[in-house]
């Protein structure tokens, strides 16, 4: 496609995705992210020319792209830094299901979406960002998510200080909020996450004013997605007949009950889950098949032939996933349909290979924060599943429209939010429950590259 001033390439054959992602100097993800990174985050010119010293890695690992790529991978990978997280998530999502739990013999009626969306921010960032984390003020994380909305006329926009100033100011709150974390010293006490990127923006002399505005666009990519994927989770279990009872059955199995002076416990393990719960799964990678919408993009640094077409230097390169998700040629006549048992290892057979599963995007740029957000979206939804029973105020479930999905987001955000009556399942009015996570190195295999870890 030729626009003013440029030209888009967009890729949907699997095969020659792969060699895509292959050739990722070439054809190259930090210069776009550089890019927008700059524009969402409103950094300075200082800091845009640190950002760009060596941003596509050419004369080595060093620099600031580099260093927070790599900082990113050591983080998030499975292992001692991603249990850390991942216990934290654990222990706040199993209080905001405590605080949930209705009165014995009452209900509590809440709208979904904005409980988990409220849930998971807390869960997220307190994992991320520790004990002094910047969004437990509330008007901080009301600030992030009107910032949020406001990222297509700040990316757009003419004169985004004119057309996006709310927005803008949203973002200066939450960074200011940043700011003070930092001067305080909060990221002593955070994640391995956290102080690993902080010290990549430290050794490479980003001002502070930069680095805490960077961490606002940070948070887009931590907190985005995790929300809606639950959400869509949640729902279509709910409302695929008779799914709800299996996967149930499921989760059950993996409960232990003891005894603990007199009062009845149940604990549940998350990586239990990755082990035992093989429709649990499936179903959570279909929802993001069915509902994901991400696009990988690329820069095209030099003239190059990808099979038999040039691609111009310059260009831009687009692989959407929802494209390569709906073709039925490679999926099947059920392409359109929410398949919760289209995963199942048994299936394989009837599915197209891994490659063609895109959700968390692929190669070098694979998103790195998969495995957090699988555990974060299993623990929240098999939690509530095992606790709670739930029906739609309006008396039948109803998939809301996605027309307004944000720009940002790779999975689609729902219109509309669904208000729910919650009431505690019949026989576990008395419980008290222990959720824990023995460890993350049991890699649920989500993508290709899972199978080894393998980034291309």
């Amino acid at each position: 496609m030729s626009l003013p001033g440029q030209k888009i390439y967009v890729v949907t054959k699997p095969e020659l995705i792969q060699t895509v992602q292959k050739q990722h100097k070439i054809l190259a993800f930090p210069p776009i992210e550089a890019k927008f990174a700059s524009k969402i985050c409103g950094s300075s010119l200082e800091a845009q020319a640190i950002l760009d010293k060596n941003v596509n890695g050419d004369e080595g690992d060093h620099g600031l792209s580099m260093e927070s790529y790599a900082a990113m991978r050591t983080a998030l990978k499975p292992g001692m830094h991603l249990d850390d997280m991942n216990r934290e998530m654990i222990h706040e999502i199993s209080q905001a299901l405590d605080l949930l739990q209705p009165i014995k013999g009452e209900s509590r009626k809440i709208g979904m979406y904005t409980w988990l969306r409220d849930a998971i921010t807390t869960a997220t960032t307190r994992s991320v960002y520790g004990p002094m984390n910047p969004y437990d003020d509330k008007a901080i994380a009301d600030a992030f998510w009107e910032f949020k909305s406001g990222l297509m006329s700040i990316l757009v926009g003419s004169l985004p200080s004119i057309t996006a100033r709310k927005p803008i100011a949203a973002r200066t709150r939450v960074a200011r909020a940043f700011e003070t974390y930092y001067k305080s010293g909060g990221v002593e006490k955070a994640s391995a996450l956290a102080r690993m990127r902080y010290q990549a923006e430290i050794d490479n002399k980003v001002p502070l004013e930069d680095i805490a505005r960077y961490e606002v666009g940070g948070s887009v990519a931590i907190l985005v997605n995790t929300a809606p994927a639950a959400f869509w989770t949640l729902l279509l279990l709910q409302s695929h007949s008779g799914l709800l009872d299996e996967i149930r059955k499921e989760i059950d199995a993996c409960i232990k009950t003891t005894n603990d002076k007199g009062s009845t416990v149940k604990n549940l393990d998350i990586t239990t889950l990755k082990e035992r719960c093989p429709l649990l799964l499936s179903s959570y990678q279909e929802v993001l098949r069915y509902r994901s919408m991400g696009t990988s993009v690329r820069e095209v640094m030099e003239d190059t032939y990808l099979d038999r077409w040039l691609l111009k230097k310059c260009s831009m390169l687009q692989m959407p996933s929802r494209i390569i998700h709906q073709d039925s040629h490679l999926w099947g006549p059920s392409v359109t349909e929410f398949n919760p048992r289209r995963f199942l290892p048994e299936e394989k057979a009837n599915r197209p290979r891994d490659a063609c599963f895109r959700a968390f995007g692929g190669g070098k740029t694979l998103c790195p924060g998969r495995h957090f957000a699988t555990n974060e979206v299993l623990a929240v939804v098999a939690v509530f599943i095992a606790r709670f029973d739930m029906k739609p105020v309006s008396g039948e479930w109803k998939l809301p429209t996605t027309l307004n999905t944000n720009v940002a987001a790779v999975v689609m955000e729902p219109d509309d939010d669904i208000d729910v009556e919650i009431t505690t399942r019949e026989g576990f009015e008395d419980v008290k429950w222990e959720i824990g996570l023995n460890t993350s190195e049991k890699v649920f295999a989500m993508v290709m590259e899972d199978s080894g870890d393998v980034q291309e």
